[in-house]
């Protein structure tokens, strides 16, 4: 299982804005998620959460352009989060690792240029389906089946366009980008088997720190770690090949033991 370290470049995501938007404090950051043990490092300089203001492009970009610099440099993986298509471009140009859309990458034609590349994308998936999240009451029921015929049909997009299929990774989208109600977010958590059956693809999961977490045990962002934690290994045991979290040297130490006890109850290890 691959870790994604969190790196919001920003001014005001929910969980940590403005604490990295100096380039020192996001490369310090980013560097010690890779100590922690983060395989890839997620870089986002633009918040995509109901509250965000927006970002123009080359804003995002200029915040980026040191950070990725200083990690190519160190030979780090690196994904950029981001749903501006320019930005996409700059990333794809700059030969990053992977590009992670909250729009699942909508504009067919930036397809050709996708295909072109060799950096592999996390297709996302959200209610919203363009732009940020929003707080919408989207009934848990109908959920997974909203989520099987998104990627249904994004996915026959992308690969009919010349994308190998090798290089996507699905991400069912969590928190606000499912539903307001805690629970549609629940629903996905458990039928993450059902989803990774249906396509045969990676399955990437991000609910660190989230707001259906939040709002079950109360707890404002900066406590949030156990919950998410939780969250994390719940999700790890139900098949989630990819993991992006705040909280690298966490989730490292929750697995490793969680590894060690079911080597000695019963020799499986997730």
């Amino acid at each position: 299982m691959k870790t994604f370290g969190i790196v919001n470049i920003t001014e005001d995501s929910f969980s940590d804005g403005g604490r990295y938007l100096e380039p020192s404090a996001a490369i310090g950051h980013a560097r010690k998620l890779v100590d922690d043990g983060a395989d890839v490092v997620d870089l986002g300089a633009a918040s995509s959460n109901p509250d965000a203001q927006p970002v123009p492009p080359d804003l995002e970009v200029a915040r980026l352009v040191p950070v990725v610099a200083a990690l190519k440099q160190d030979g780090a993986a690196i994904s950029i989060d981001t749903f501006s298509q320019e930005v996409q471009r700059w990333a794809l140009a700059q030969a990053v690792d992977y590009l992670n859309d909250i729009r699942g990458f909508p504009d067919a034609e930036f397809y050709p240029e996708l295909a072109a590349s060799r950096t592999k994308l996390v297709v996302m998936h959200s209610v919203q389906e363009r732009g940020p999240a929003t707080r919408v009451p989207v009934p848990p029921d109908g959920i997974f089946d909203r989520c099987i015929r998104f990627f249904q049909s994004r996915l026959s997009a992308l690969i009919n366009a010349g994308i190998d299929r090798r290089r996507l990774m699905l991400d069912a989208g969590m928190g606000f980008f499912l539903s307001s109600d805690p629970e549609a977010s629940l629903t996905m958590l458990r039928r993450l088997p059902d989803l990774k059956r249906a396509f045969g693809l990676p399955i990437l999961v991000s609910v660190s720190r989230k707001s259906f977490l939040r709002e079950l045990t109360g707890t404002p962002p900066e406590e949030a770690g156990p919950a998410s934690l939780a969250a994390e290994l719940f999700s790890h045991l139900q098949g989630a090949d990819c993991i992006r979290t705040h909280e690298a040297r966490s989730l490292r130490d929750v697995l490793t033991i969680w590894r060690a006890l079911s080597r000695e109850t019963d020799g499986n290890v997730p």
